[in-house]
């Protein structure tokens, strides 16, 4: 992930430190007692289980990432998952968790895989899809409108997308150019506003006016995007990221209650995406050069 190797002549300047690997499973186990389930021993070990196997088996893509952030993600996902649904067989619940942080980024040949190591773990295991019955129409309708044709995997694509945000604040849609990234994203926002305006609920309350705020971030510079010093006056001018972000926060304290997407249309570097790390983890807070 875009680190190097250091030079022989300046790694003889530091310590070395020994590291290990963390132990998956007790991390899993501990985590899932946490969240309150109840036979978490056999469930960890499937779960480090199906990570080491998925890391092993599957091909090697650059997004995909079988580490220890993504083992949190999944057993977050699966404490809200128990909380709403504190009835349901655990075992489903996990495979649900599993299946839903996954299946989204994984490349065609690789769903077979998943499943077949999904289906050895947990043997006899039926897990039903949530049904998305009216966020289906909703969609089908939305790509009629915009003069598309319904296409099987990219309404998939759209639901996954759905699926996706429901248990991450911010993600990223990767794809060749013309795979429909942007349609895909276009498509949701509108079926998401034709579902609250048809005074649709969703136990997510997810369903609900979507505004989308784009901007190109290769387009203008770091400065521009974030905000920077004067180098003369020293005083600070934000950047566009900040101001929308400032926008958006102000609107929900004003009691808005659309929902705000702020899209980087680009292509990834590590300069504007340095400056996101701080949004997408769990500090969930864009910290700017002016502290």
């Amino acid at each position: 992930a875009g680190r190097t190797e250091l030079p022989d002549n300046l790694k003889a300047l530091f310590r070395p430190v020994a590291m290990m690997v963390p132990d998956y499973r007790l991390i899993a186990e501990i985590i899932l007692f946490s969240e309150g389930f109840a036979n978490a021993l056999p469930l960890s070990n499937k779960m480090s289980q199906l990570y080491a196997l998925s890391s092993e088996q599957l091909s090697k893509q650059d997004h995909y990432d079988f580490g220890m952030r993504a083992v949190k993600t999944v057993l977050v996902c699966a404490g809200q998952l128990k909380r709403k649904e504190p009835e349901t067989i655990e075992d489903l619940l996990l495979i649900r968790a599993m299946r839903d942080s996954n299946v989204p980024k994984f490349l065609e040949h690789d769903l077979p895989l998943f499943q077949g190591i999904l289906s050895d773990l947990f043997p006899g295991i039926v897990v039903p899809y949530v049904d998305y019955g009216l966020l289906q129409k909703a969609i089908e309708n939305q790509l009629d409108e915009m003069q598309l044709q319904r296409v099987p995997s990219f309404i998939t694509k759209v639901i996954q997308v759905h699926e996706t945000q429901l248990v991450r604040h911010g993600m990223m849609v990767v794809g060749e150019a013309g795979a429909g990234k942007s349609a895909n994203v276009r498509v949701l926002a509108a079926a998401l506003t034709q579902l609250k305006n048809d005074g649709v609920e969703d136990r997510d309350e997810f369903y609900k006016v979507v505004d989308r705020l784009i901007l190109n971030p290769k387009s203008i510079t770091a400065g521009e995007l974030y905000g920077e010093f004067n180098m003369m006056t020293g005083e600070w001018k934000d950047g566009i990221v900040p101001k929308l972000v400032r926008q958006c926060v102000n609107a929900s304290n004003e009691g808005s209650d659309n929902r705000k997407w702020i899209i980087f249309d680009g292509p990834v570097d590590a300069i504007w995406i340095e400056n996101m790390n701080t949004v997408l983890d769990d500090n969930k807070t864009l910290c700017l050069a002016n502290s």
